[in-house]
């Protein structure tokens, strides 16, 4: 596809596929084809993915400041510009805490919901707190460096994720970087998800030390019949870490099987 313009912002949306659609959201810092390009590809055989740069990322249009409800918005805008009245809805990481809101916000246009490594609730953004707990230990490192020596706490393999730093690193500037993690700080969706009417998969890494499990289990409690599903050797990065059995699970539930 490419830039559409959404709440008076350029959006770089990419459509594939035919079907029921589904919309995937990546997580911060990144970009839709950098995180979800294993996710795209299987699942366009069966629906309309669409998948697009968050703004603030990718080639999206990059304002300094916007919140998680701009993104929330962005979704909807999204869904109103191809004529959706309904959707599936696939969120990781970033992408599933604005997944939540839109499901909270609009339960009656999401029909099935997937939260990938998700949490209910933070101060600031998981990689963000990261970072702040070991600050002793990447004190004078760059980007680069710093995801390599925290890489043991956010993966189950370290030596197999090293071939997919771009999941964690960013392109983005410094600037453009803080108002993305400032845009996911500081909510709490924990009286909010009983709102939420849509089928829901709740999806995390055994060895998640920026979402662990407890905080998938947390939002899956809190919504009415989800299912939670604990990857057994994953971190924060199952498309990457045990993509076949991420999109098994992922299409098992899409399809009812």
């Amino acid at each position: 596809m490419g830039l559409i313009k959404i709440n008076g912002i350029q959006l770089f949306v990419e459509v594939k596929g035919a079907g029921f659609p589904i919309i995937l959201i990546h997580g911060v810092g990144g970009n839709h084809q950098a995180h979800l390009r294993n996710v795209i590809g299987p699942l366009s055989k069966t629906f309309k993915t669409i998948a697009f740069d968050c703004r603030g990322h990718g080639q999206s249009d990059k304002p300094l400041e916007y919140t998680i409800e701009d993104h929330v918005n962005d979704v909807l805008g999204i869904m109103d510009h191809f004529g959706l009245e309904k959707a599936h809805l696939l969120g990781v990481s970033m992408g599933s805490y604005i997944a939540q809101l839109v499901a909270i916000t609009t339960p009656g246009r999401i029909d099935k919901l997937i939260l990938t490594v998700t949490k209910s609730n933070g101060l600031t953004s998981s990689i963000q707190r990261l970072f702040k707990e070991n600050e002793k230990e990447i004190e004078g490192l760059d980007m680069h460096a710093t995801i390599l020596k925290l890489l043991k706490y956010m993966v189950y393999d370290p030596e197999l994720m090293k071939n997919h730093l771009e999941i964690f690193e960013t392109t983005l500037s410094p600037e453009q970087f803080a108002a993305a993690n400032k845009a996911i700080g500081a909510f709490d969706f924990r009286n909010l998800l009983s709102k939420i009417t849509a089928k829901t998969l709740v999806i995390s890494g055994k060895y998640d030390g920026l979402n662990p499990p407890a905080d998938g289990k947390e939002v899956a409690s809190l919504i009415k019949d989800a299912t939670f599903v604990e990857m057994e050797y994953s971190g924060h990065a199952p498309t990457f870490e045990e993509p076949q059995t991420y999109i098994n699970i992922v299409e098992r539930f899409l399809l009812g099987k």
